[in-house]
């Protein structure tokens, strides 16, 4: 159940990292097409990515563990079983299980979001049942009789022709066929499976509408395309808003975003430069699979032959066994009875257990006679393996004490499903491992790159001062010889005002270059970093197995090293809010730099419309 919560987050954050990069970076370029593949994409990748593990092995030195020779013939005790099993064992106070309460309320969303999808297909079945199908080409029309708005559902185009006149239907028409001949509907009902599974989610429902903005985009600026009179387009859309009842599970004309609809078929095209925002996910992504969907296992060298557990005769020995299901009862009595028989402090703490009731973690701690602590310590997702306490009797009758677990001496330690065995002086101030007492020294965490905010070069000025004038047209239009000359210089005039117009591809090529340029260290930048994190995370992972060998995780040592981790990376992510603000501050100066460009080619338009203007009057006179 864990790892579930633990995915639902995962794919909430990578949809929420999808959703924000399109409001913030494409919502207003014209890049259609490219936008629906980029938000169908970042569905995707929020369900497929929390998926995708890289697991990295750490080979280390084993650990110095002293073990006690021990027999296991006789076996006195194989399974200790305590001596009050007959006992009622005491009522255990109550406690919410919040896991199932979450997956219960989850569960009912889910099925009510379910349901609702089930009623939208049978609305949507009783609008087609009974109705005359005209086939034409690729697509199937249904004229109906209900006041609908027009949807279109895969080949489908369902409409009312009495509500409209000849051309208002012929843009509609066209504006569906665009909607099904690109099967926009499998958009439509991958973002409604998406809402349905995360319906907790407020940005799930963004994404969905955002989907369904661009595909209107995409259909309108499909339609326009071969609709002369775009003026008669747009009234047709404020026309289809009249229409309040539409089937939720379709592409319908009408959509409650006109006022934008109808902005972007007026906008500009977007430079292709600006195809730079699609790929500005990657370090973000690049980001979340070093933070998060990076397993380091760390693995103990083959001990020597000598280290290995050595079999002697004569003598007893007897085994308790701790298993998954051992309860919290018995490991009381296995720790009363040691005490009490052979006088014996073991200690037992830190027992934590799944919804089944196992041991998924542990910590043993134990004096031997010798005056050496042993500590065991395990943690997994899952259940732990068997490990035993076993107390060795000589010929002479003097006892000795030692922890063993299964499979220790391939797999003694895993970062995330962990086995750790240290010995260390019980009286030692601060414990040492090996020969070895000078603490780890925490690795510093590599600064994340800049994209370069430098400004960009300014637009070439336009010396007004060269613009041609005007020819006067003649006082007397009757006069053909004057009027034939006045055409011929109004002609020249022309040629002249087309030739003063600024040609600014230079200007737009030297920008290409310029930000390509930017780009190409940017990525470099990124590569190197992504290498130092790598590096950064590896003498991390090694620095806290050295720090838990050499102090243990109860210390105030190991504490600040992990405190010290936490710092680096707060400064970590510090870096990368930076970055993702200096990008924010690189596009709000794209778009200053594109407002200026409007600007200038309006004014302009202005110009020419005034001197259109000025011809016109003088022909009249």
């Amino acid at each position: 159940m864990e790892a579930l919560f633990i995915f639902i987050a995962k794919a909430s954050g990578l949809i929420t990292l999808f959703y924000f990069a399109y409001y913030f970076l494409l919502r207003k370029e014209t890049f259609f097409n490219s936008s629906r593949w980029f938000l169908l994409a970042g569905l995707l990748t929020s369900v497929i990515l929390p998926f995708v593990i890289y697991t990295k092995v750490i080979w280390i030195d084993p650990a110095p563990v002293v073990y006690e020779p021990v027999s296991y013939v006789p076996i006195a005790n194989h399974n200790y079983i305590p001596s009050h099993t007959s006992q009622i064992a005491e009522e255990e106070p109550f406690e919410i299980n919040w896991n199932l309460v979450s997956l219960a309320v989850y569960t009912l969303g889910f099925a009510a979001f379910m349901i609702k999808f089930g009623i939208d297909f049978y609305s949507l079945n009783s609008v087609l049942k009974g109705k005359k199908i005209e086939q034409q080409e690729d697509f199937k029309f249904v004229d109906v009789n209900e006041n609908i708005a027009p949807f279109s559902y895969f080949d489908y185009i369902v409409y009312n022709s009495s509500l409209y006149s000849e051309a208002e239907l012929q843009s509609i028409l066209e504006h569906e066929k665009v909607h099904s001949d690109q099967y926009h509907t499998v958009d439509v009902i991958i973002s409604r499976i998406f809402c349905i599974l995360f319906w907790f989610n407020p940005i799930i429902w963004l994404y969905k509408k955002a989907i369904l903005q661009n595909l209107e985009f995409i259909a309108d600026n499909e339609a326009s395309k071969k609709i002369s009179d775009k003026k008669a387009y747009q009234y047709t859309l404020l026309k289809i808003t009249t229409h309040e009842t539409c089937v939720a599970i379709t592409n319908h004309f009408y959509q409650s975003l006109i006022k934008k609809r109808i902005v972007m078929l007026n906008k500009n095209q977007s430079k292709k430069w600006h195809y730079w925002k699609y790929y500005a996910i990657i370090p973000a992504l690049g980001a979340f699979v070093l933070l998060f969907q990076i397993k380091t296992i760390a693995q103990e060298k083959k001990r020597a032959q000598e280290n290995e557990i050595t079999v002697s005769k004569n003598q007893d020995s007897e085994i308790f066994k701790i298993s998954k299901s051992t309860t919290d009862q018995e490991l009381k009595d296995l720790t009363a009875k040691l005490k009490t028989d052979h006088n014996i402090d073991i200690k037992i703490s830190d027992v934590k257990r799944n919804s089944k009731n196992e041991i998924t973690g542990i910590k043993i701690r134990m004096v031997r006679e010798n005056g050496k602590m042993q500590i065991i310590e395990m943690n997994s997702s899952d259940a732990i393996k068997d490990c035993s306490v076993v107390l060795n009797t000589d010929d002479e009758g003097n006892k000795d004490i030692s922890l063993i677990t299964e499979g220790q001496t391939e797999h003694p330690l895993v970062t995330r499903n962990n086995v750790v065995i240290k010995d260390f002086n019980e009286n030692d101030a601060d414990p040492v491992v090996g020969n070895s007492a000078v603490a780890p020294v925490a690795p510093a965490a590599p600064v994340a790159p800049i994209f370069p905010a430098e400004p960009m070069p300014p637009l070439p000025a336009i010396d007004m001062s060269k613009m041609p004038r005007p020819p006067a047209a003649p006082t007397n239009p009757k006069d053909k010889v004057a009027m034939a000359k006045f055409e011929k210089e109004m002609a020249e005039f022309e040629k002249k005002m087309e030739a003063f117009e600024p040609d600014l591809s230079n200007y737009e090529k030297q920008i290409d270059a310029i930000m390509a340029e930017r780009s190409a260290i940017f990525e470099k930048q990124m590569e190197q970093y992504e290498v130092a994190m790598e590096k950064f995370n590896s003498n991390m992972e090694k620095f806290n197995i050295d720090m838990k060998f050499k102090y243990g995780n109860d210390s105030k040592e190991y504490e600040n090293g992990i405190k010290q981790y936490e710092k680096d990376m707060k400064q970590y992510e510090f870096d990368m809010k930076q970055h993702e603000k200096a990008m924010q501050q690189h596009a709000k100066d794209m778009k200053q730099r594109e407002k200026d460009m409007k600007q200038r080619e309006k004014d302009m338009k202005q110009r020419e419309k005034d001197l259109k203007a000025w011809e016109k009057e003088n022909r009249k006179a």
